[in-house]
């Protein structure tokens, strides 16, 4: 997973979205579940989150099943910033992907 970092994200069209920045696992299973991806402009730039789900790791990228708009769209923090506890069940729900917190209301998400 460390070596992902930095490696350029396509979409299924190989379409280039951004530069993959963090690895964020599932606290349940310690398995890859979201990638933070630095997109926009220079000077402007934010991570989104998007699912690892099916993703495949390529020579030179890593390809994710979403598309680059859908991404584009998805939430956000800024490159230095940190995802909420609050803002975590939004991640899930921008993707359709269903989301439960631990047995005694754990975070779902880990930053690796």
């Amino acid at each position: 997973m460390r070596d992902w970092r930095g490696e350029k994200v396509i979409d299924p069209d190989g379409d280039k979205i951004g530069e993959l920045e963090a690895v964020y696992v599932d606290t349940a299973t310690d398995e890859p579940a979201f990638a933070t991806v630095k997109v926009g402009f220079i000077g402007r730039h934010r991570l989104a989150f998007v699912p690892l789900g099916g993703a495949t790791v390529r020579p030179d990228a890593v390809r994710v099943r979403y598309g680059k708009k859908l991404i584009g769209d998805a939430p956000t923090i800024e490159i230095d910033g940190e995802l909420t506890a609050a803002d975590e069940p939004g991640v899930f729900a921008h993707y359709n992907l269903p989301y439960q917190t631990g047995l005694a209301g754990e975070r779902r998400l880990a930053r690796r």
